[in-house]
């Protein structure tokens, strides 16, 4: 099935993995209850309206043929990497946000093979067919996030993505260190499997097929010394279907985007809608009011999308706001959230710092009905946890 096939994620989440394959595998098959699973499981989800599991499997059968998964995993470790799925200990845990449009897995190429937490990682995207200004800030930025222990995560295509990947590869050249032993000086480097990944490529085709061919040197050096992940096995073309979905993933990640340079459709904001959506923070790069390259990443900061940011010590502010509450005073926050039972824990979880959000984006990210939601609300109002806003409902600062 394609990424974020809603359908086929539901029938997994009711079925598992091993039982949904082989009521895909099988011809005859009673499943009314299970049928009726899914369609709660995606009215809840807010999706329209579906057309039914036997529609699902007659697209779902035909490509029974081509599933070759030892083949798939003879690929991926024949290339030094490894499948990650959700049961594994370093499955990235910001994913489990994306809810029912999480993906199935994860094919990893690369050192070490670790996604750091979300934390910890920047996505910085824009326009294909970036600027000289463009190109400048985004290796200026993200070279400094990284000197920053910053991970930088973009979709390894042209444009900005490739000068985000080449600052962030830029400033994690290893340093020589060097020993003097019995009178002779010895270099020893150091181990990159060792370190954080300085960037990751999350790519929409397959992770032995490095797409666009013109930054395939690029590429491999993210495979050689960060990571380079799909959610689509080995052998899998890219298609423009795949690089919108794959942007849920940058955006999904990350606790920061930043859109460098972006047209007022570029699918760089694509992901800053996913990040928003998701109660990430977005932030945007102003540009000449004469560059149409520029005119998506004015349209965020016009519609209060995004924040305005300028070098990296913006950004890593951002990333600071956003994990404050994690890394800050844990005895203070621990000692405040005593007593709140599971669903306002979630629901807290969900609130953004910043920006206020709805009711129905609080829904989707907490995973709570509308009445759980507004129950809630009012309680962690009465705390002092959450503050109500013109437009929606926002964490209060502590």
């Amino acid at each position: 099935m394609e990424p974020s096939d809603l359908p086929g994620l539901a029938l997994i989440q009711v079925l598992g993995p091993q039982e949904a394959m082989a009521l895909i595998a099988t011809s005859a098959w009673s499943s009314s209850a299970v049928e009726r699973q899914i369609t709660e499981i995606l009215g809840f989800a807010g999706t329209e309206r579906w057309t039914g599991l036997a529609e699902a499997l007659g697209r779902w059968r035909p490509r029974l043929g081509d599933v070759a998964p030892e083949r798939d995993l003879a690929t991926i470790q024949r290339l030094g990497g490894n499948l990650l799925i959700p049961e594994d200990t370093q499955w990235p845990r910001a994913l489990e946000d994306l809810e029912l449009n999480a993906p199935i897995a994860l094919w990893c190429r690369g050192k070490g093979n670790r996604i750091p937490p979300k934390s910890s990682c920047i996505a910085v995207v824009g326009s294909r067919d970036s600027t000289s200004y463009g190109a400048n800030v985004s290796a200026e930025i993200t070279s400094s996030l990284v000197q920053r222990n910053f991970t930088i995560i973009s979709g390894g295509a042209y444009g900005i993505d490739a000068h985000a990947h080449r600052g962030a590869l830029s400033a994690a050249m290893p340093v020589p260190l060097t020993r003097h032993t019995e009178g002779r000086t010895v270099t020893v480097e150091n181990d990159p499997a060792n370190e954080q990944p300085p960037t990751i490529a999350v790519m929409a085709g397959g992770v032995d097929r490095f797409y666009p061919s013109g930054n395939e040197d690029l590429l491999r050096s993210i495979a050689d010394r960060g990571l380079v992940v799909a959610e689509v096995p080995p052998g899998t073309n890219p298609t423009r279907y795949r690089f919108l979905q794959r942007n849920r993933l940058i955006a999904a990640l990350c606790g920061v985007t930043v859109v460098v340079e972006a047209r007022w459709r570029s699918g760089a904001l694509n992901t800053a809608h996913h990040a928003e959506a998701l109660s990430r923070v977005v932030g945007a790069v102003p540009g000449s009011v004469y560059s149409a390259n520029s005119a998506g990443c004015h349209r965020l900061l016009k519609e209060g999308s995004a924040v305005c940011v300028t070098d990296a010590a913006d950004i890593a502010e951002l990333a600071g706001v956003m994990g404050e509450h994690l890394v800050s005073e844990p005895l203070v926050q621990e000692a405040l959230y005593d007593g709140l039972c599971t669903q306002d824990l979630l629901l807290l979880d969900a609130l953004p710092l910043r920006a206020a959000t709805t009711l129905e984006k609080l829904c989707v990210v907490a995973g709570l009905s509308a009445a759980t939601v507004l129950s809630g609300l009012g309680r962690l109002e009465a705390l002092g946890l959450a503050e109500r806003l013109a437009g929606g409902w926002k964490r209060q600062a502590q």
